[in-house]
């Protein structure tokens, strides 16, 4: 049984990327502000990656985070990771497969989360927990968190 929690992390970040995608369509035209001067929300259709590089080709780019996908957990087989650093990584596939299923499915992945308070790009749930799950392997790789 130890090992569902990581997948139920994975799933849990998925469907709350994908619940918000489904709303983000319904943002008014200009936005709305949720904390002023902080954070809004915006809705936005990304075509690329990142800040919307290699935008055009969202089929390529779906295929891109698959293989990525697969070459992560080929890669990982067999090591035994501590809890932050499996948990960064499921935080990782959760929002990867989120943004991987939009460019499938729609050929853009939806954005709607704007900072307001500097000039930065407008992403999604999923964006936010591929960042914080590459912190905490990033974090647990320097502390030396694996075995294996």
């Amino acid at each position: 049984m130890r090992k569902v929690w990581p997948w139920a992390i994975a799933a849990a970040v998925f469907i709350a990327d994908r619940i918000t995608k489904i709303l983000a369509p319904g943002i008014p035209e200009g936005g709305r502000v949720l904390i002023p001067g902080v954070i809004g929300l915006r809705y936005a259709e990304n075509r690329g990656i990142a800040f919307s590089l290699l935008s055009g080709a969202p089929w390529v780019l779906g295929v891109i985070s698959l293989l990525i996908i697969a070459a992560a957990f080929f890669f990982l087989r067999g090591k035994k990771l501590r809890p932050p650093a499996l948990t960064g990584l499921m935080m990782m596939l959760g929002g990867a497969a989120g943004n991987m299923v939009d460019r499938f499915v729609h050929g853009f992945v939806p954005d709607m989360i704007e900072v307001l308070f500097m000039n930065f790009a407008i992403f999604n749930v999923a964006d936010m927990f591929l960042c914080i799950g590459c912190g905490l392997v990033m974090i647990s790789l320097l502390r030396k968190d694996t075995n294996g």
